[in-house]
C-alpha cells in the first residue's frame, strides 16, 4: 500500500513539472513570516469583466489563448491568472508570455476582451493552498490586511487573488495568492 502511495504521488509531481507554466518575474523586496513584498515590472495581459452572475471570464480568455484570436495563433498559458472585483463586477487577467508585446499580441475576437499593460509595482503577498474557495480568499485578504495596517504600509483597497493551478491539482498541492498594490519606497 505505501509503495502504491508513493508511486502516485510520484505521478503527481512528475506531471506538475510536465505542465509548468511561464510565472510573472519579479524582485523578492521582503519577506515576513507572514508575507512578501514584490516589486514586479510592467506586465502585458489579456482580461476581461463581466458580473459574477456571468462566469465565463476564463472560458473567454482561454479561447483567445488557444487560438480564438484575428491571428489564430495559440498562446501558452502563464501563472497566475488573477481577479479582482471592483463594483460587483470582476476582472479576470491572463498574463502574455514575456515574448509578447502590445505591438505583437494578436488582436481578440471577441470585444469583451482588451489587451493592456500594467505598470510596474510593488505588492504585498500572502501565499496559502487550499481550496480556491471565497472563505479561503477572505481569511488569507483578512490576514494580509491586518498584518500590512499593523506594520504600517499603505495599500490599495482592492484585493487580488493569484491563481496558479488548474482545478484538478490536490488542494494540498495548490499554490494561490493575495496580492494588494502598495505603496514601497
Amino acid at each position: 500500500m505505501m509503495r502504491l502511495l508513493i508511486y502516485v504521488m510520484a505521478l503527481f509531481f512528475y506531471f506538475s513539472e510536465l505542465m509548468a507554466y511561464e510565472e510573472s518575474k519579479y524582485r523578492l523586496i521582503k519577506k515576513t513570516d507572514i508575507y512578501e513584498i514584490r516589486h514586479y515590472p510592467e506586465r502585458l495581459v489579456a482580461q476581461t469583466t463581466y458580473s459574477s452572475k456571468n462566469g465565463n471570464g476564463f472560458r473567454k480568455l482561454f479561447k483567445f489563448i488557444d487560438g480564438s484570436n484575428k491571428s489564430n495563433i495559440e498562446i501558452k498559458m502563464t501563472v497566475p491568472v488573477t481577479e479582482k472585483v471592483i463594483n460587483e463586477k470582476i476582472t479576470m487577467q491572463f498574463f502574455l508570455p514575456k515574448d509578447f508585446t502590445l505591438e505583437n499580441t494578436p488582436a481578440p475576437k471577441d470585444n469583451d476582451i482588451i489587451i493592456t499593460s500594467i505598470k510596474e509595482g510593488f505588492y504585498a503577498v500572502i501565499k496559502y493552498s487550499g481550496r480556491l474557495s471565497n472563505n479561503n480568499f477572505v481569511k488569507h485578504k483578512n490576514i494580509l490586511h491586518e498584518a500590512l495596517l499593523n506594520d504600517g504600509i499603505k495599500m490599495s483597497k482592492i484585493p487580488i487573488k493569484a491563481i496558479y493551478n488548474g482545478p484538478y491539482t490536490l488542494p494540498v498541492l495548490r499554490r494561490n495568492e493575495v496580492m494588494y498594490n502598495i505603496d514601497w519606497e
